[in-house]
């Protein structure tokens, strides 16, 4: 734009046609250079020449690059005052476009519906509109209705409906439009396509959208990308680790957003290796100056057990924001280093950086382990000076460390004050009384919970089972496991299986907590496992012990207690050596067992007991 702009200043008589030309070249360009075009305008102005609807148009076009809805409808109401414009077509279309990209649908709809003629370009950008401002049903509803008007639809409005079908996870009505394309004989493009990978991919039929990508004779990086969501939203991560190292390996570049996607699968996989390959990778080819991608790099390093790696990273970002400072709390949170998130949070305020509700939760987190009531005192102030005393998560966030610091009563009283009507904060509550091993005040808050029809979820009854376990209340458990079943139509999982054997193991019902721990995958009942082996060390059944020790022992090898509770076991029957045999096998391993303390807060300062 330089060139014309040189061009420009050296024509003495500016016309319409060369003001248009300059406005139609700044609006195709885009970006910020979208604003040149209205200072276009403006010089048209103060030398009172006329745009016409060409110049409107561009105009147009810029206020929608530019997300201006000030200037759009300025035009518009100009356009209205000179009738430029009206009954055209383009214009409107451009002026429903520019609508939609404001977030403004509404207007888009009104002129849509006043159109005399609407052709295929017209129902298109309402249908993308929609779907840009994330309202999906709305579009698919545009689309059946210019199905309805006999509309016939082209490859854009067959891949905008896919697209619908995608985000409303409606299968059969996306295999329709699938059926229609193969009916009418259309050569499917790579956006088509694409968007019928995506679709099948979010209605769980992965093999159909794996088919689809298969028989692709051109793929890009989107395409791959694509397919990469779909195996990790299906919970495939070494299927998406997989399509990247194909893409990579057949010479297609990735994006940004498919080195986001095989963070996300490799920290899924906890796959420390392949996350160290991958950023070598981006500091090859300079994706680390990404802030986005540097984010992720540090919780996958944190996450998977690199906290000095994480750490580094972090502090090579140059330019960090809200996120890159909540997620190397997040990490320094996950392996207990609570007194280093507290440090990293001053200096974030230092750096005059405001927080969410994000990192308050990480830090209401920091305080908890570190024991700091006083401290989780300052935040609960804060929340009624910043009027975030709404903010539920928080609230709960706050409520569960109150609990765990012993204050019960701060923690009931929050409770009862502020988000009763939210579920999370009937399970939060009820949690809370189950880590005091107040199972009475548990089944109270439940009977509660049933008179004011706040309905239960699986969250709810894990929290009653755990509780109810721990105070050994054997009868009123299975009432409960009963009542999740047949009142409220839960299908019990895993973890409410796992509560029960638990239950069943303190209660001295060994052999049926057994058979009902056979149900259970095994890679799912480790923590069962454990409360049954403690169970028949209590009661002495060493042989039964001996058979959920070993099986723990293949589940859990990295974990000191269980061969300390074995150990015991043995000791307890008198089979000393296979009691010195299990004590050497976990010294062999480099286990020891962690001891256990206490934090107390004393002069605002955590000290361990």
């Amino acid at each position: 734009m330089d060139g014309a702009s040189k061009v420009f200043d050296e024509i003495a008589e500016r016309d319409v046609v060369v003001y248009t030309s300059m406005i139609s070249g700044y609006a195709q360009v885009g970006g910020q250079l979208a604003y040149e075009a209205f200072e276009f305008a403006r010089c048209m102005q103060k030398e009172e020449i006329g745009p016409n609807r060409v110049t409107m148009v561009s105009l147009l076009q810029a206020a929608a690059e530019l997300e201006a809805l000030e200037e759009g409808r300025s035009i518009h109401g100009y356009a209205i005052r000179r009738g430029i414009g009206c009954l055209d077509e383009v214009f409107e279309t451009s002026l429903m476009d520019m609508y939609i990209k404001c977030s403004v649908p509404t207007m888009a709809a009104c002129i849509f519906d006043r159109m005399k003629m609407r052709t295929i370009g017209s129902w298109n950008a309402m249908i993308t509109g929609y779907l840009h401002v994330e309202q999906p049903l709305e579009a698919l509803q545009y689309f059946c209705a210019m199905v309805q008007e006999n509309v016939f639809p082209d490859l854009i409005s067959l891949a905008n409906g896919i697209l619908c079908c995608a985000d409303l996870k409606y299968l059969r009505e996306g295999k329709s439009i699938h059926g229609h394309i193969i009916r009418i004989g259309y050569q499917l493009d790579l956006v088509a396509t694409t968007a019928l990978v995506d679709m099948y991919s979010k209605c769980n039929n992965l093999i159909q959208a794996r088919k689809l990508f298969d028989v692709m004779e051109t793929r890009d990086a989107i395409s791959y990308n694509v397919m990469m969501t779909g195996y990790l939203q299906n919970e495939f991560a070494s299927e998406a680790v997989d399509i990247f190292t194909e893409m990579v390996g057949i010479g297609i570049k990735p994006n940004l957003g498919s080195i986001l996607i095989v963070l996300s699968a490799l920290l899924e996989l906890k796959n420390i290796i392949g996350g160290r390959s991958v950023h070598g990778y981006i500091l090859r080819h300079e994706f680390h100056m990404n802030t986005e991608v540097a984010n992720k790099i540090v919780y996958t390093y944190a996450r998977c057990g690199c906290i000095y790696d994480a750490r580094q990273v972090f502090d090579w970002i140059r330019y960090k924001d809200l996120i890159s400072w909540t997620s190397m709390m997040m990490g320094y949170l996950y392996h207990e280093h609570a007194d280093e998130a507290i440090i990293l949070f001053r200096m974030m305020k230092r750096e005059g950086l405001d927080h969410d509700s994000v990192t308050l939760i990480s830090l209401l987190q920091a305080f908890s382990q570190l024991g700091h009531l006083s401290l989780a005192k300052e935040v609960h102030c804060h929340l009624y000076r910043a009027l975030m005393e709404r903010e539920s998560l928080v609230i709960n966030s706050l409520i569960t460390t109150y609990a765990k610091l012993g204050k019960l009563n701060m923690a009931r009283n929050l409770f009862e004050r502020t988000t009763r009507g939210c579920l999370t904060s009937w399970n939060t509550m009820i949690a809370a009384y189950g880590m005091h091993g107040n199972c009475v005040e548990v089944l109270r808050l439940f009977d509660r919970m049933k008179k004011e029809m706040i309905k239960p979820d699986d969250m709810t009854f894990t929290s009653i089972l755990t509780a109810c376990s721990h105070s050994g209340l054997v009868e009123e458990s299975l009432q409960v496991f009963n009542c999740m079943k047949e009142e409220y139509c839960l299908i019990p999982c895993e973890e409410h299986y796992a509560c029960i054997v638990d239950l069943l193991s303190r209660a001295g019902h060994l052999e049926e907590a057994y058979d009902l721990l056979k149900l259970l995958p095994a890679r799912q009942s480790a923590s069962a496992m454990g409360a049954l082996l403690a169970a028949c060390k209590m009661h002495g059944n060493t042989e039964l012990g001996e058979v959920i020790g070993n099986c723990l022992l293949d589940l859990e090898p990295e974990n000191p207690s269980v061969y300390n509770l074995l150990s015991n076991l043995y000791a307890e029957s008198g089979k000393w050596d296979e009691a010195a045999r299990t004590r050497n096998m976990a010294k062999k391993r480099g286990l020891k067992k962690a001891a256990g303390y206490s934090l107390i807060e004393l002069n605002q300062r955590a000290s361990k007991m």
